[in-house]
């Protein structure tokens, strides 16, 4: 499937899905729990299904018919052994979570995942867990799935360099579940706010802890979680792309549902992109953002390589030159996004060069053509916003790739007034 964006106009008002991040926590840390949980406005997307498919293989009761919420009857951190291997598709997170997940029980776990996923090494939390207690094996030793995995966590001492934070997020939620006490050392972190995410989450049920800073970690086991009720918080990863459609329109927009004070780190594309002319200001019913006129900035993307895509497209309508860096991970995900923005922004007209760690974007706009979303939901829709200010329309390949985390996105751009549509 492809999709066609054309130079548009937006206005109104969008309802932001709910985060990712915060629903595969919530799906995780509810099936580690004893007793019944319920998890309010989910994000019901294919990365999200993932979670939950993997989490009823590993023992909980999950029942996400309803779209506004999702019944789990957690598994009390008695894991299952399931008799086949347990599929994460496209969900890195997922994956490295139920990692973790999966060293608390004693009998060995095979996961596998799609071709993207299993480009993605969980090299260093395998050695993690292995120093706690739950030796692993992986693909010709790669770190790459069929990962199988076997605990039980039994605590220690391990040191872990985490280029994804999802690494250490896996760490902390099975920890308090180990048997004894679990010391992290983390001598590198990127992606620092998706950790505080994860610890906002273990201080609501309660877990004790010590920490100095996010460099180490001490971690008592014998601890549980309990069940309970939470909405997910609207995702501020899937509103980068309509604040960087209304930065390369000109355009104002209310986005419902955000919180800045939410512990999500890619609420700083708000500020990111007000340092490059934007306005914005919260009103009780979420957020109100102008875009203005465009001026290049230097911006560090460590604690937010997913708004790499969105950012860069909104760059190549900026006066002057725009810096994106301090962001190697972003070679890591479900592409070398880094690489692949480049390449396609290049088809589309724009002056780019790539960085080991970022890119550097010379504003001037877009003529416009054919370009490859490389199965990259985000690439996939960083492209189509660039549809929405560029001379000619922006023809996008490989859009399937969307449903990974954010289904409803040409309804909701179309809904705005965005020129943009499916096509075969």
């Amino acid at each position: 499937m492809k999709l066609v964006a054309s130079k548009s106009k937006l206005r109104g008002s969008a309802a932001v899905p709910g985060s990712k991040s915060h629903t595969i926590r919530a799906v995780a840390i509810a099936a580690l729990a004893e007793g019944r949980s319920e998890i309010l406005r989910p994000l019901a997307s294919a990365d999200t299904a993932s979670a939950v498919a993997t989490y009823r293989a590993l023992g909980a009761k999950i029942d996400d018919r309803d779209p506004a919420c999702w019944a789990v009857e957690g598994a009390g951190g008695r894991i299952a052994a399931p008799a086949g291997d347990v599929d994460v598709g496209n969900s890195g997170t997922t994956l490295f979570v139920a990692l973790g997940s999966a060293a608390l029980g004693d009998k060995p776990v095979r996961f596998v995942g799609d071709e993207q996923t299993s480009r993605r090494s969980a090299g260093p939390l395998l050695g993690a867990l292995a120093a706690l207690g739950a030796p692993s094996t992986s693909r010709a030793g790669s770190g790459c799935t069929p990962i199988e995995i076997r605990g039980p966590l039994a605590g220690g001492r391990c040191a872990i360099e985490c280029p994804t934070s999802q690494y250490l997020t896996s760490l902390l939620l099975a920890a308090p579940l180990g048997r004894a006490t679990s010391e992290i050392d983390v001598p590198l972190l990127n992606e620092r706010p998706y950790v505080e995410m994860t610890l906002d989450w273990l201080s609501g049920q309660g877990v004790r802890l010590e920490r100095r800073g996010l460099e180490r970690f001490r971690v008592p086991g014998g601890q549980g979680y309990k069940g309970f009720r939470k909405a997910v918080a609207a995702d501020f990863s899937s509103a980068t792309f309509f604040l960087a459609a209304a930065a390369v329109t000109g355009s104002e927009l209310l986005l419902t549902g955000l919180d800045m004070k939410d512990p999500q780190g890619d609420k700083e594309v708000v500020r990111f992109l007000e340092r490059m002319g934007c306005s914005w200001r919260e009103t009780p019913d979420g957020l109100v953002f102008r875009g203005g006129r465009l001026r290049g900035a230097e911006i560090d993307l460590n604690a937010t390589p997913d708004a790499l895509p969105a950012l860069s497209v909104a760059a190549c309508f900026a006066e002057g030159r725009t810096v994106l860096g301090n962001v190697p991970q972003a070679r890591q995900k479900e592409t070398d996004r880094i690489a692949v923005m480049a390449k396609e922004l290049a088809k589309l007209g724009a002056r780019v060069e790539e960085l080991p760690d970022g890119l550097v974007v010379h504003g001037g706009g877009l003529r416009g053509g054919a370009a490859g979303g490389h199965s990259d939901h985000r690439v996939v829709m960083a492209l189509a916003v660039a549809g929405l200010a560029a001379d000619r329309p922006v023809e996008v390949d490989t859009a399937e790739a969307v449903a990974i985390t954010f289904p409803n996105f040409v309804e909701l751009m179309a809904g705005l007034g965005a020129e943009v549509r499916r096509a075969e």
